[in-house]
């Protein structure tokens, strides 16, 4: 089983990792299970030996690439449940959403770990991913209760239209509204003339719900969250 890579443009073939033989996954899918039950005690503390665990077992099962497709998935879910399951309380993060931004240091860790018997950079790898989901989970959850908050300070203060364009706008989580809300993108979204749509954002202005940024032309308004 081969995990590769196909360049659409040439049509190249470019093979990363060659997995075990099949016939020889259920003993080695085994061993893993055995290991992960009998891992020894590290002088570490909880939280450490339940990062490090994480961060092997992924590895190996990575590295063990059992099925045709959805191993990442897998591996993931598999890191994600080591951790819940080490430290006895529930773990909300997405390891997928940091692998993602930048899958290319994912794949060259990954590939480094699975040549070198020394696993100590991959390690080092998955705790600055691990951390960086923690602090975008903390992130998002505090963005979470922004929102509330602000609902249901001004939700009746606000008109049908009002609500669809913020709800708009908060689609796009803390990062906020590419270039931010103007009458144009507001008449936009719900289907106004721009004199409407100015009346609105000048309401949403003067009740605290938004913020204006820039003059002239270039003015925009972001949530006031």
């Amino acid at each position: 089983m081969y995990f590769c890579t196909v360049d659409t443009k040439f049509g190249d073939v470019k093979i990363h990792y060659e997995a075990p033989p099949s016939q020889e996954l259920p003993e080695l899918l085994n061993n893993f299970f055995i290991w992960y039950k009998n891992f020894n005690q590290l002088n570490v503390g909880k939280v450490g030996q339940a990062m490090i665990l994480s961060a092997l077992s992924h590895l190996y099962f990575e590295t063990l690439h059992p099925f045709e497709d959805g191993n990442g998935r897998i591996g993931r879910a598999i890191a994600e449940k080591v951790l819940a399951e080490q430290l006895e309380i529930p773990i909300y993060i997405s390891l997928s959403k940091i692998i993602e931004a930048n899958k290319k240091k994912y794949y060259s860790e990954l590939k480094k770990a699975q040549r070198n018997v020394d696993v100590t950079d991959w390690i080092l790898y998955f705790f600055d991913v691990l951390i960086k989901a923690q602090k975008d989970s903390k992130s998002l959850v505090l963005f979470t209760l922004k929102k509330v908050i602000f609902f249901d300070t001004l939700k009746e203060q606000l008109n049908e239209r009002q609500l669809k364009a913020i709800n708009k706008m908060l689609e796009h989580g803390e990062n906020g509204f590419k270039g931010g809300m103007t009458a144009k993108k507001y008449g936009s979204i719900n289907k106004i003339s721009k004199a409407t749509a100015t009346r609105d954002l000048q309401h949403l202005l003067e009740i605290g719900a938004f913020v204006k940024i820039g003059a002239g032309r270039s003015i925009h308004y972001d949530i006031n969250i």
